[in-house]
C-alpha cells in the first residue's frame, strides 16, 4: 500500500527531491534572480507594514491627546507611505506569479519528457499505485509550484515580521513577548498532534477520488458510441454515481475534521483579541503608556502570533500540499525507476540486429504470475511474412509486445532492429490529435512527402475521397469519431505505405475489413520489401505469409512453412 506522508523528514526529503531539479537546472539563474527579487519586495513590504503600524498608533495617540498638528502630520505621512508602498506590493504579486509559471513550465516539460520517454507511460499502466497520471502532470504540478512559493513567502514574511515586530513588542512589554511564544507553541503542538496526521490522509484520498470521478466521465466521452450501441447508459450512470459517492463521502469526512479544526482555531484566535489589553491595560490606565500603544501592541501581538503559528493557521492547506507532494514523489519515482524484477526471475535479452529472430524465448506476464509460451526459437527471413495464430489468450499479441520491447518478463533473447525501423499496426489504430496529414505520416514528423503522393496512397488503400471529404490534408477533426474502425485500419495501412518501414507488426490489423479489402492491402504489402509479422484468426491470412507459428493454450508452439 502507498504510505501517506505526515509532517516529517521524509516529506521534506520528497519535497526537496522534486523542487531542487528546477533550482539547479539550466534556468537556475533566472529562477534565483526572480526569487531574490521576491524576497527583496517582501522585505520592503514588511518595512512599510511596520511603519504604517507605528503611524496608526501615532494618529490615535494624537486624537487622544487632542493634538491637531500631530494628528494631521501623522495622517499625511500615513497616506504618503501608502502611495509609495502600493507599486511595491503590486510588483511583488506579479513577480511571484511569473516565477510560479516559469517553474511550472519547466517541471511540466521535465515530467512529460520522462513520462513519454523510454515508454514509461506504458510501464506505469501496470502499476496499480500510480492512478491518474494526467492529473498529476496537469494539476498536481501546478499546485506544487503555486503552493511551494506561497508557503515560502508566508514563511519569509513570518520571519521578517517576527523580527520587526518582536523588537516593537519587546519595547512595550517583555511579559507579553514571553506569553505569545508559549501560547504559539501550545497551539502548534495541539494542531499537529490532533488534526495534522488525520487531514493529510483525508486530503490524499480526496485528490485520488476526484481524479477517479473525472476519469470515469472521460471514459464515457471517449466510448460514447460503444455505450450507445450497448444501451449501457444505466450502468454507466450507476458507475458515475458510485464514483461521485466516493468523492461525496470523503469530502464530508474532510469538512467534518475541518469543522473541528476551525472550532479550535477560531477559539484560539478570538482569545488573542483581548490578551494584549489585559496585560498592558493597567499600565495605560495608570498613565504610564499612551492609549495608542494598545493598538500598537495589539497589532504587534497579532502579527507575531501569526508568524509563530503558521501550522495552526495553514494546516488545511499544508495537509493538501503534503498529499500533492506524495503524489508527485511516487509518480516521479515510478517514471524514473526501472520496474522491479522479483527475486529468482529474469528479463528477456534484447539484442540489436539487422534481422528479426527469437532464440529460446520463454515469455511471462509482466507480473511473472503466468507463463504464456515457452522456448520459442525462429528466424524471419528478410522480406518474408510470419503469421501467428492460436486461441484467444494463448499469448499471440504478447509475443508482439515482447518484440516491440513493451514486455520483457521471461528468458531467452530477441534479435531485432532498432524500434524506429518497426511500425506497429494494432487492431484499433491510434488516431492522433491533429490534421489528416499528421494522421497519415504518424509517427514520423520530418517526412517530406508531396500531396500528390499522399493522395496516390489513399487511393491504394481505397480511401480516394477522404481528403476531399474533410476539406484537404490539413483539416483537423476528431478522427477516432469521424472515421469508422474500418477506415481507421485503412489509414493505418496508408501510414505503412507512406513511411515505408523495414519491419511492420500487424495485430488483427484488418479485423474490421472484408476479405477482398484485406486481400487488396496484404497483396500491396507483399509487393514491398518490408518484413512483417501478423496476428489473426482468418484462414485467408495464410495466403500472404511464408511461415505459420501456432500457439496453444498449454505454453507449447509449432512452426510450419506455408505452402500455397
Amino acid at each position: 500500500m502507498l504510505k501517506k506522508k505526515k509532517f516529517n523528514l521524509d516529506l521534506l526529503n520528497d519535497f526537496w527531491s522534486i523542487a531542487k531539479l528546477y533550482w539547479f537546472s539550466e534556468q537556475k539563474w533566472r529562477a534565483r534572480g526572480l526569487l531574490l527579487l521576491v524576497i527583496v519586495l517582501l522585505a520592503t513590504f514588511t518595512v512599510f507594514n511596520l511603519f504604517l503600524t507605528n503611524q496608526r498608533a501615532e494618529f490615535i495617540s494624537a486624537l487622544s491627546a487632542q493634538d491637531s498638528d500631530r494628528f494631521w502630520r501623522s495622517i499625511i505621512e500615513f497616506f504618503g507611505t501608502v502611495v509609495v508602498a502600493v507599486p511595491f506590493v503590486s510588483s511583488y504579486s506579479f513577480v511571484r506569479q511569473k516565477l510560479s509559471i516559469f517553474w511550472r513550465r519547466w517541471m511540466t516539460h521535465s515530467f512529460m519528457k520522462s513520462y513519454l520517454g523510454d515508454r514509461s507511460f506504458y510501464k506505469i499502466s501496470y502499476d496499480q499505485e500510480i492512478d491518474n497520471p494526467d492529473q498529476r502532470i496537469a494539476q498536481d504540478i501546478k499546485s506544487f509550484t503555486d503552493q511551494s512559493l506561497n508557503f515560502l513567502v508566508i514563511i519569509l514574511n513570518a520571519i521578517f515580521q517576527l523580527f520587526g515586530f518582536s523588537a516593537l513588542l519587546w519595547s512595550i512589554s517583555k511579559p507579553l513577548v514571553f506569553f505569545v511564544v508559549i501560547y504559539a507553541v501550545a497551539g502548534t503542538v495541539i494542531t499537529t498532534g490532533v488534526f495534522g496526521k488525520v487531514l493529510v490522509g483525508i486530503n490524499f484520498e480526496q485528490l485520488k477520488r476526484e481524479a477517479n470521478f473525472r476519469f470515469g466521465l472521460i471514459r464515457v466521452r471517449e466510448n460514447a458510441e460503444s455505450i450507445a450501441f450497448y444501451g449501457g447508459e444505466k450502468q454507466e450512470l450507476q458507475q458515475a454515481n458510485n464514483l461521485f459517492t466516493d468523492v461525496f463521502d470523503n469530502f464530508n469526512r474532510l469538512i467534518k475534521w475541518q469543522l473541528y479544526l476551525d472550532i479550535f482555531r477560531n477559539s484560539y484566535d478570538f482569545i488573542t483579541f483581548a490578551l494584549p489589553s489585559l496585560i498592558i491595560g493597567p499600565r495605560v490606565l495608570s498613565g504610564e503608556l499612551e492609549i495608542g500603544v494598545i493598538t500598537q501592541a495589539g497589532t504587534a501581538f497579532a502579527i507575531i502570533l501569526s508568524s509563530l503559528t503558521l501550522i495552526v493557521s495553514q494546516l488545511d492547506r499544508l495537509t493538501e500540499f503534503a498529499a500533492g507532494i506524495n503524489r508527485l514523489s511516487t509518480f516521479s519515482a515510478a517514471i524514473e525507476s526501472p520496474p522491479e524484477v522479483p527475486e529468482g526471475e529474469s528479463t528477456i535479452n534484447t539484442v540489436g540486429n539487422y534481422g528479426l529472430a527469437l532464440e529460446h524465448l520463454t515469455l511471462k506476464t509482466p507480473n511473472y504470475q503466468r507463463t504464456l509460451v515457452r522456448d520459442i526459437s525462429l528466424e524471419i527471413p528478410s522480406g518474408n511474412g510470419l503469421l501467428i495464430m492460436g486461441a484467444s489468450g494463448s499469448g499471440k499479441s504478447s509475443i508482439l509486445r515482447a518484440i516491440a520491447g513493451l514486455w520483457n518478463s521471461g528468458t531467452g533473447a530477441i534479435y531485432r532492429p532498432k524500434l524506429n525501423e518497426i511500425l506497429f499496426l494494432p487492431q484499433k489504430p491510434y488516431m492522433v490529435l491533429g490534421s489528416l496529414r499528421q494522421q497519415l505520416l504518424y509517427p514520423q514528423t520530418n517526412l517530406d512527402i508531396s500531396d500528390v503522393e499522399i493522395q496516390q496512397v489513399l487511393e491504394r488503400v481505397n480511401l480516394p475521397e477522404l481528403a476531399k471529404r474533410f476539406g484537404g490534408l490539413d483539416a483537423v477533426e476528431n478522427w477516432s469519431q469521424v472515421l469508422s474502425v474500418g477506415e481507421q485500419q485503412r489509414v493505418a495501412f496508408a501510414r505503412l505505405f507512406l513511411t515505408k518501414p523495414n519491419y511492420v507488426i500487424l495485430d488483427e490489423a484488418t479485423s474490421a475489413l472484408d476479405v477482398p479489402s484485406e486481400e487488396l492491402l496484404y497483396q500491396q504489402l507483399q509487393g514491398t520489401s518490408t518484413t512483417f509479422i501478423s496476428v489473426g484468426h482468418r484462414p485467408t491470412l495464410k495466403n500472404y505469409h511464408q511461415q505459420l507459428l501456432e500457439i496453444t493454450a498449454n505454453e507449447s508452439w509449432q512452426l510450419k512453412a506455408i505452402t500455397t
